[in-house]
């Protein structure tokens, strides 16, 4: 019951399947050399070597990427503005720290304002673009488009409605929640956007939960449901060239509370069925992204919620469940994380327990203009005190890595 009749990789295109997977034996090599993730750039090749260098010196030795590289390709940033000024923050982010990834937002929390990132097509397709222009073509540029009350880019700013997650899965109709992915997908890359963080995979078994249930995030309180309408949407996803994220593992389905605003603990509601989802799509082969939720299992662990937690990351998601993508967390300024940890703290068990991409959206709370230098300088000291190991962080990188070019290879 809980397996789908066809694997994730035969419902993918055979071309990009290969580019994928031949990928992965790309990346192998190339990440021992530690080669950057932009060795496509102009400036990352030197095609005319120097008479003092031996001419079968390798691209990926070339190119091999510094460590403030490696980290600030872990970071994926909010910022404001419907343009992309020069003085604009993110831009140092982008060309300075090396930021890996941005994501946008079409309602500013801390000014309680809709003006933040959207405003219309024309607009976010411009936007994206000037990103790109300056963050180099594998800019992950990110949005929240799950359908239904959770879409940024929805009919208020000229962009197509979309269909929620529960409606989807009480069709029970793999077919037409393809479409609906693929329609979501196509809105998204004709604005520049190539990651969606959905589809949500967290199982109902608590209808009244005020951010899952109640705003129908959910597909069905049957994990075997979830599993299979989150193949079919990830199917149309990917009939695009957008990539995903399952989220929020290891299940908020059960939750009572919103870790948007502070602590959250599962301990007695959380069920073992809540993770068949993940299970069956990993077992499928999904390898894209895996979004660690900010809930507090202590029979998980007994010290730190999920998207701090080695025992549920590293053990449980990678260990257990064998996925082999990259782990992105949940944003890092909700209350559950910044009103219960330091910055450093969190920021440094976030990865040692981990996490590949850390998301500082900027969104809730009061809005920090150089939020990015703090977290890029912050993980860098850590890096450099030996708190993180540096293998830890090129663990990352070779992850990131392998993502950007199964963007590259879809483009």
């Amino acid at each position: 019951m809980g397996r789908m009749p066809r694997t994730l990789a035969d419902r993918l295109s055979r071309r990009r399947f290969l580019a994928a997977t031949g990928g992965i034996a790309t990346l192998a090599v190339l990440a021992a050399c530690g080669d950057d993730d932009s060795a496509g750039d102009s400036e990352s090749a030197d095609p005319s070597p120097s008479p003092s260098e031996p001419a079968s010196t390798s691209t990926a030795e070339a190119a091999s990427p510094s460590i403030e590289e490696m980290v600030g390709g872990m970071l994926m940033l909010g910022f404001r503005g419907f343009e992309l000024e020069e003085d604009n923050p993110i831009v140092s982010d982008l060309q300075e720290r090396h930021v890996g990834g941005v994501i946008l937002f079409s309602y500013d929390v801390p000014a309680d304002s809709p003006e933040r990132n959207i405003e219309s097509p024309e607009q976010v397709a411009a936007l994206c673009q000037a990103l790109k222009e300056t963050g180099g073509d594998d800019l992950l540029i990110a949005v929240d488009q799950e359908g239904g009350r959770v879409a940024r880019l929805g009919p208020d700013h000229g962009f197509p409605e979309t269909v929620s997650a529960a409606e989807l899965g009480a069709a029970n109709d793999s077919e037409a929640t393809r479409q609906a992915g693929e329609d979501i997908a196509d809105t998204l890359v004709a604005a520049g956007i190539n990651l969606n963080l959905a589809p949500v995979v967290d199982v109902n078994t608590n209808p009244e939960n005020p951010v899952i249930g109640a705003i129908e995030r959910s597909f069905s309180a049957d994990p075997a449901v979830v599993a299979a309408q989150a193949a079919a949407f990830i199917e149309g996803q990917h009939a695009v060239g957008v990539l995903t994220a399952l989220k929020h593992f290891p299940g908020h389905g059960s939750s009572e509370d919103d870790s948007h605003l502070g602590f959250v603990d599962v301990t007695q509601t959380w069920q073992e069925l809540e993770l068949e989802p993940y299970r069956t799509l990993i077992g499928e082969g999904y390898d894209d992204l895996v979004m660690a939720a900010h809930v507090f299992n202590s029979n998980l662990d007994p010290e730190y919620p999920a998207s701090l937690s080695m025992a549920t990351i590293d053990g449980l998601l990678r260990g257990e469940l064998g996925f082999q993508g990259a782990v992105i967390s949940d944003d890092m300024g909700m209350g559950a994380i910044a009103d219960n940890y330091d910055f450093e703290t969190a920021a440094r068990q976030a990865i040692l327990a981990g996490n590949d991409i850390l998301v500082y959206g900027n969104n809730i709370g009061e809005f920090e203009p150089e939020l990015g230098t703090h977290v890029f300088e912050t993980i860098l000291a850590l890096v450099q005190a030996g708190e993180i190991p540096i293998e830890r962080i090129e663990e990352s990188y070779a992850r990131i890595f392998n993502l950007k070019q199964r963007l590259a290879a879809t483009g």
